[in-house]
């Protein structure tokens, strides 16, 4: 029939079937594919465009000297701040009414031109008059002047949306209670409370202590899921000096956060979906006693120098004084520049206590002793005739006072600090060999003591160092001027007082240390024994305890009912204004069971200040001593050196 023909099947359409259905399972494959396979890819990009991080940081640990007084905490920081995200709706009503305004003010100037504006700087210019209105409601609470800036508030809008806009920072104690009491209810004015490090012994300790800053690298963020999310930081600091640096890594608090859903404009919706709070981080208890630090400080005054006391068996370091100081309390919560002048003007950012290289004096004597009776040059109560000058050479070496002692053994040139006798010793025993016994005793190098930036190029000189250092020899005079502590010897005062606890122990080291360890475990100082006889030891004791005594060169460290082992020096440096004097003073306590060395050390300042160890340092010593000796019962001390 005439429609058979459309009853048969046209071969060609196999194609066009087959092409479909390949069409159709590509496309059936391809929704599979994203919505199965790459169906937790999607969810995460979903969760990066809709989520944001903040991290917050923990508060640091506290730093506690030994008998848990607090040396660094934390204070309450109070800050007037806004959420923006709160006003939004205020934002769009002066929006609308600053281009109502402008619209308003053109038709009356420019009737006939086209209305032109531009929309994003009316935007800023808008949320900018919205938060000065808050702004003005707390300068009128406090009396204050401040205002906001569009530049500000666009720096916190792209980098901090999510985050507190601050209105006011740092408030004092009482403008934060006169705003909870006098701002109106319902004001989204919020006070918000984060922490700065609080310092309550001002400039005390503060080399020691050292202070923070803000942390350049940013918050760790060990604590919070979603790492590939967008994330806003709050401020966080770390240790740049002292405790503070050296033990930053405990001191960190473990940071929280928070995760927010944000809309279209980036704003977050009521409440996060993930909440963990932050952990502050673990104390640090120092060897330091705030008593003892305190009547160092108080007794150098405002001289220049430093001060340091060690526990003799632990070498934990009881007194850590540096002059000048500075407040710690104008470096937090950031360094106000007037007091960053001032510091560097007066060079108080310098811890003399471990980067103070300085000649050491007379109380380098006992070191030469030391090596003299070692190699067999010297006898303990062997006479030398002492006068006014010893010549070595063609030059005459003076003695310290104009009188002649006239015949003296070790325990009356100690006890007077006669140079002649120690011209005459150092000459029989040599350089090398007080040098070496020098270096043995630690002078050579740093004590590893665990604040930052100790010094390192302390000086033991040999005729091999001056021979590489400016190429000339060794002389006869370069070996009497060390045998007394001057020429080209420079140590810190921290090694000095490492080394008079060595000497009080009868051993060569001492392992200094500013940690507290309450279990008082017994501690290996490494070294080995001085290698002194009872009667060689003795005359260097009896000596020192003499010089400490009436008549004494170090008379003014003299601590009723306590019978101390002390040395003075005098020593000259050259600076560009001319020579400098220092005044030492270096000694321990009980002598017959010594607990505690002493080591102080204090500049003039100017050419013709007349310091000397016995009228400056030593009352130091003795401020130290009396405060360390004031809760200790004596009699119980001097049973157990028996």
């Amino acid at each position: 029939m005439q429609f058979d023909k459309f009853k048969q099947w046209n071969p060609r359409l196999n194609m066009f079937f087959v092409a479909l259905g390949v069409m159709v399972f590509v496309l059936a494959s391809g929704l599979a594919w994203r919505q199965l396979i790459l169906r937790g890819e999607w969810k995460q990009k979903e969760e990066r465009q809709n989520m944001r991080r903040v991290i917050q940081p923990g508060p640091r640990g506290d730093i506690l000297d030994r008998h848990g007084n607090i040396l660094v905490g934390n204070r309450p920081r109070f800050s007037a701040v806004v959420y923006l995200r709160e006003l939004r709706e205020e934002f769009d009503k002066e929006y609308s009414k600053l281009l109502n305004e402008m619209r308003e003010k053109h038709r009356a100037d420019n009737p006939n031109e086209p209305f032109r504006f531009d929309w994003q700087e009316l935007r800023w210019e808008s949320r900018q008059r919205v938060l000065q209105r808050y702004t003005d409601q707390i300068n009128a609470v406090l009396g204050t002047d401040k205002t906001v800036s569009i530049r500000d508030l666009q720096r916190h809008y792209w980098s901090k949306l999510l985050m507190p806009f601050p209105l006011a920072s740092d408030l004092e104690p009482e403008e934060y209670a006169r705003l909870i009491e006098q701002l109106p209810l319902g004001s989204p004015i919020d006070i918000y409370t984060d922490t700065a490090r609080d310092y309550p012994f001002g400039p005390t300790a503060c080399h020691t202590l050292g202070y923070v800053v803000a942390n350049p690298t940013g918050l760790k963020e060990d604590a919070l899921p979603g790492e590939d999310l967008k994330t806003f930081h709050y401020k966080s600091e770390v240790g740049k000096n002292g405790l503070e640096r050296a033990f930053d890594k405990e001191l960190q608090g473990t940071s929280g956060g928070e995760i927010w859903v944000v809309d279209r404009f980036q704003f977050q919706y009521d409440k996060p979906l993930v909440e963990i709070p932050a952990k502050q981080g673990n104390d640090v208890i120092t060897s330091l006693d705030i008593d003892m630090q305190l009547a160092a400080e108080e007794a150098m005054g405002e001289k220049t120098g430093a001060a340091v006391a060690i526990d003799i068996k632990t070498g934990e370091v009881l007194v850590m004084a540096s002059k000048p100081g500075y407040n710690l309390n104008d470096f937090s919560p950031f360094i106000r520049q007037e007091a960053w002048d001032k510091a560097v003007e007066e060079g108080a950012l310098y811890n003399r206590a471990t980067q103070g290289l300085y000649a050491p004096g007379s109380t380098f004597k006992m070191i030469t002793a030391i090596a003299a009776m070692r190699n067999n040059v010297l006898e303990p109560d062997e006479i030398l005739q002492c006068g006014t000058h010893y010549r070595v050479g063609n030059r005459l070496f003076p003695e310290h006072s104009h009188a002649s002692f006239g015949e003296v053994d070790l325990r009356k040139a100690l006890k007077k600090s006669s140079n002649v006798f120690f011209y005459q010793v150092g000459l029989r025993t040599g350089i090398d060999k007080i040098a070496a016994e020098a270096k043995r005793l630690g002078l050579g190098e740093p004590t590893g003591i665990e604040v930052p930036f100790e010094a390192t190029r302390m000086i033991v000189p040999t005729p091999e160092w001056k021979k590489e250092r400016d190429g000339r020899n060794w002389n006869p005079g370069d070996t009497a001027n060390v045998a007394i502590g001057q020429g080209d010897l420079f140590v810190t005062p921290l090694q000095m007082a490492a080394y008079a606890a060595s000497m009080a122990r009868r051993e060569t080291r001492t392992r200094v240390t500013l940690l507290h360890d309450p279990a008082q475990k017994p501690v290996d100082h490494g070294g080995e024994p001085l290698g002194l006889s009872d009667e060689e030891y003795r005359a260097i004791v009896e000596g020192m305890e003499a010089a400490a005594g009436p008549g004494g060169t170090a008379r003014f460290a003299m601590v009723d009912g306590v019978q101390i082992a002390g040395k003075t020096g005098t020593a000259q440096v050259k600076r560009p204004s001319g020579k400098i004097t220092l005044a030492w003073f270096l000694g321990f306590a009980p002598a017959e069971n010594p607990q505690i060395a002493v080591a102080v050390v204090m500049e003039g300042l100017v050419p013709g200040d007349h310091y000397a160890g016995g009228k400056t340092a030593a009352p130091v010593a003795r401020a130290i001593f009396e405060s360390y000796f004031a809760d200790k019962d004596l009699s119980d001390l001097l049973a157990q050196g028996e």
